[in-house]
């Protein structure tokens, strides 16, 4: 089963997994200059909204000692409320710097809006650690996490400018896929440590092993590993350039791997287990 109690605090860690990784995937496309700049100015724009709505959840959010039998460190939460915020703020000159097409000074702003998420992503595997085997799992969880969801959602977005404009170059899609790749791999592998290593048992959480809860093989098959080969069906796809079926499946991989994300955040408050 998966805390009802629980479920804001999934939907801010999810919202900031899509915001900040998004961030992440699309000022590194950024750097690397070879996207349309279109697609840029509408990513820059999307993370900007997205920000100001995960900073809004933050602070609307009362985190006490506990939710629902699972500990919570709420001293580190004004802080990652500061970040979020700051997130905010920052993101929205690199959007307007992205239009205006002012290279130098967009990258900046870019490149501090993505430290500063680094810094909320790690105040808040701060606030969500106490119960796992430790605060660098639930870092590196949170941290892959964002990398997933930011490729993918970038991804998807991405494949719709080649269905505009079928002649720009491959090369921006095909590495985004396969980073997308490697951040699953490295996502999958995590989960072993996760569930090797001593944790804490959450007070109220159904005693039922984790391997044994099918909302886990649910997580792990639908929101994992069904995405990972749809994702190299899609690299595979846009090497032969076939941009209409690669978006397509990047669609259907964004909504596993959001609702995998929702599932493992979910799962985290029953078994403190970060995956």
């Amino acid at each position: 089963m998966i805390s009802a109690q629980a479920l804001p605090f999934t939907l801010l860690i999810v919202l900031v997994e899509f915001t900040v990784g998004g961030l992440w995937v699309l000022w590194a496309s950024h750097i690397r200059g070879e996207s349309a700049a279109s697609f840029v100015k509408f990513g820059a724009g999307m993370v900007a909204v997205m920000a100001v709505l995960t900073f809004w959840l933050a602070a609307k959010l009362t985190v006490g000692d506990k939710v629902d039998g699972y500990p919570l460190d709420p001293s580190y939460m004004p802080e990652a409320r500061v970040a979020l915020a700051l997130v905010a703020l920052l993101s929205l000159p690199y959007a307007v710097l992205t239009i205006r097409e002012s290279r130098i000074p967009s990258l900046l702003a870019g490149g501090s809006a993505s430290l500063v998420g680094l810094v909320a992503v790690a105040l808040l595997a701060q606030v969500f650690a106490l119960p796992t085997w430790g605060y660098a799992g639930t870092l590196l969880a949170f941290v892959v996490g964002g990398l997933v969801v930011g490729a993918v959602s970038m991804g998807m977005v991405l494949g719709h400018w080649y269905l505009v404009t079928p002649r720009l170059p491959e090369r921006p899609l095909r590495e985004m896929t396969f980073f997308l790749l490697l951040a699953m791999g490295v996502q999958a592998l995590l989960i072993i440590p996760a569930l090797a290593l001593p944790r804490d048992t959450i007070a109220n959480a159904v005693d039922t092993p984790i391997l044994e809860n099918p909302f886990f093989w649910m997580r792990v098959g639908g929101g994992l590993a069904f995405p990972m080969l749809l994702a190299w069906m899609a690299y595979d796809s846009s090497g032969v350039r076939a941009m209409q079926s690669a978006t397509g499946l990047l669609y259907i991989a964004m909504a596993l791997v959001l609702s995998g994300e929702v599932l493992a955040k979910g799962l985290l408050f029953v078994s403190a287990v970060p995956n």
